[in-house]
């Protein structure tokens, strides 16, 4: 190797530089899950009553996941939501799923919300924001659209 100087500057001529390769980074595939809710709804002078399973259809387990429940009206301020459960918006609640095993269902989740008023009927739309770090590459059934009447009458989903 020989090193040149010219004008304060210095130069280097024929290095061999061994071993600089850049070391390799493992990236992890993330796991692969197909989360889907079953359940009713029903709705009678403003309560709606909701009881909700997750389930994964897999093929990895999901440790942990978030589900949101929004209506398309209010809620009434005060609301009692289970353990798991937590107010996000005026009109919507996100609710933790549990542990998840690969073709397996949850723990349920039922609650009972007051709308304000006394709406004839509510939208509810079901859908999961957080996958616990699972892809789901299947969102036809992890979101749902419910109409509910205020009639009592159960909505199966």
């Amino acid at each position: 190797m020989r090193i040149l100087c010219a004008l304060g500057a210095a130069v280097v001529v024929g290095a061999i530089v061994v071993g600089a390769a850049a070391p390799a980074v493992a990236v992890a595939a993330a796991p692969e899950a197909d989360l889907a809710y079953h359940g009713y709804v029903a709705m009678a002078g403003g309560r709606v009553e909701l009881r909700m399973t997750p389930q994964n259809h897999g093929p990895s387990a999901v440790a942990e996941a978030t589900v949101r429940l929004r209506w398309s009206v209010p809620l009434a301020d005060g609301q009692r939501l289970p353990g798991g459960c937590a107010r996000s918006e005026v009109r919507a609640v996100v609710c933790r799923t549990g542990a998840l095993p690969a073709d397996g269902w949850g723990e349920t989740i039922a609650m009972t919300v007051r709308l304000r008023g006394v709406p004839s009927e509510v939208g509810l739309e079901i859908d999961t924001v957080w996958g616990g770090g699972a892809v789901d590459r299947n969102h036809r059934n992890d979101r749902q659209a419910v109409l509910v009447l205020d009639t009592g009458d159960t909505y199966v989903f």
